[in-house]
């Protein structure tokens, strides 16, 4: 049997856990979104969805981790075999979902942290990322050529990883927190203490970013329509939440079971949480601060300097990075390296959790399985290196934020809250250090469920809404690849068997009993 490994110390386990969840969505997805989102109006329904759905959330995977001693599928195994399968939903859903597109656009920002040396997006940095860089296709039916600076970039980001998870957790992505996490913390102040001091960027800030268009939240208007959108904007923020946390990918089970016995695991999920949605907030003042710098420079509105998604940071940043009136080098290799960190940091996570939960399930030496898995991770990855990957990668983001992951958190409420029962659960937390109050049982069993149900509602009934006789043959191929996708996770799931029995036995050491300082 492999002895199972554990923190070294609660810091390590915490800056881990919020590596994880600080990713490149906090650069760019939740700054867009407040943008599109009523600005500082935003931030109520995110701060409201942090406390009714994501604290709770992340304080049911840390306390089943912790109680279970074991991966998502193990952990599940537990409470009752027959929900192994739910177990292996979220880290293959992780792993062979998100990882794979998630390293290429690391690599993309490896890519451009080389390009900064020489500003080589050149004048144009749209036209660039499109036809330079990308080279993207007219059509998803031609994959054309490999991109090879994004395949050597794809494979650098592959071999990082691999170094981390290949050795145990205290020695591997702990020592790498270690690093990575204060130096990630650094970059992210210098850059908004550096943006804040631009001709334009305080206009920005407080005018479009701070600034609250409370009509945008407001649920009871007298206009349906109006009530319509502050609800979508409402669903946008717990949907937010649920992303910006790493719920839903078995992450936070696996690094939770990692954990000696005596752990205050309500006082860590609330760090973990509230230190990441900072996080994003201050990162907004950045892309904020930078975007009014540029529509300052260039003399046009806010709105039309602002996009959103990968634009934002292949697209709008290298632009104004250009316009810096000086250090325009040194801006951009800070901006990247952050970016790099951000995502390294991530996707290890998404990594452990999958090769944890092989190695619990077979027993097998984690070296060789994380081994196996990133080399079948970057052939994976191959896909979204070629010209047409970007219309892959739009689509399977597209079905795995929207119905993989929250499917997964339901189906886990669903499970903890009624078959284990969240009273369990709760009383094993409490055990040691800040309780969990009996309200929580309350979310996980009512409130948070419905969420998700209504989230799940909007992306079926969007989709399902959507005239596909008028669609170009194009858009059909994609969203048949993303059904195709659904699919083949499922199958993935049912090809493992059920859990041996007898290693549902928990696992217990002399040196659980030692309480992490």
């Amino acid at each position: 049997m492999v002895e199972r490994s554990n923190w070294k110390s609660n810091v390590g386990f915490l800056l881990a856990s919020i590596g994880s969840a600080i990713g490149l969505g906090n650069v760019w997805r939740f700054s867009y979104m407040a943008h599109q989102y009523g600005g500082g109006a935003f931030l109520v329904p995110y701060i409201v969805a942090l406390f009714v759905a994501g604290i709770p959330i992340m304080i049911l995977e840390y306390g089943l981790g912790h109680k279970e001693k074991g991966s998502s599928p193990l952990s599940f195994a537990k409470v009752d075999p027959r929900f192994e399968w739910l177990g292996w939903w979220m880290p293959i859903v992780a792993m062979f979902g998100i990882m794979l597109y998630y390293s290429v656009i690391i690599g993309w920002c490896i890519n451009y942290l080389f390009y900064s040396f020489s500003l080589g997006w050149g004048a144009d940095p749209q036209s660039f990322f499109f036809k330079d860089f990308l080279q993207i296709t007219d059509s998803v039916a031609i994959l054309g050529g490999i991109r090879i600076p994004i395949l050597f970039s794809t494979m650098l980001v592959w071999i990082l990883c691999w170094l981390i998870c290949f050795r145990d957790i205290r020695h591997g992505i702990e020592k790498a927190s270690l690093i990575f996490m204060p130096i990630l913390f650094a970059l992210t102040l210098v850059i908004v203490i550096w943006t804040i001091f631009l001709e334009g960027a305080p206009d920005a800030i407080f005018n479009h970013y701070l600034h609250a268009d409370w009509s945008k939240i407001n649920l009871f208007a007298t206009d349906p329509l109006a009530r319509s959108e502050a609800g979508t904007v409402w669903a946008a923020a717990f949907g937010q939440i649920f992303f910006t946390l790493s719920l839903g990918f078995g992450i936070m089970i696996t690094y939770a079971s990692y954990l000696p016995k005596k752990t205050d695991i309500g006082k860590n999920a609330y760090i973990t949480c509230i230190v990441n949605c900072t996080y994003s907030l201050v990162a907004g003042i950045a892309v904020f601060g930078i975007v009014g710098f540029m529509a300052s420079n260039q003399g046009v509105p806010f709105e039309e300097a602002i996009k959103g998604g990968p634009q934002l940071a292949f697209v709008v940043y290298p632009k104004a990075i250009s316009l810096l009136p000086q250090f325009n080098v040194l801006f951009g290799l800070l901006f990247f390296l952050m970016l790099v960190i951000a995502g390294l940091t991530s996707g290890v996570s998404l990594i452990e959790a999958f090769t944890c939960s092989i190695t619990d399930k077979f027993d097998w030496p984690r070296q060789q399985v994380a081994t196996a898995v990133c080399i079948l991770g970057f052939l994976g990855s191959i896909i979204f290196t070629t010209r047409g990957g970007l219309y892959i990668l739009d689509i399977a983001d597209h079905f795995i934020t929207n119905y993989g992951l929250v499917a997964g958190g339901l189906l886990e409420c669903i499970l903890i809250g009624w078959i284990l029962k969240a009273s369990v659960v709760r009383n094993h937390i409490n055990r040691y250090g800040l309780g969990v109050a009996k309200v929580w049982e309350y979310f996980i069993k009512f409130s948070t469920p419905a969420i998700l149900i209504y989230l799940l509602y909007l992306s079926i009934s969007s989709d399902l809404a959507k005239n596909y006789s008028d669609y170009p043959t194009d858009q059909l191929i994609l969203y048949g690849i993303g059904w195709m996708l659904i699919c083949l996770t499922l199958a993935l799931i049912l090809a493992f068997r059920p859990w041996n029995p007898s290693k549902l036995k928990r696992r217990h050491r002399p040196e659980d009993d030692d309480l992490l300082v």
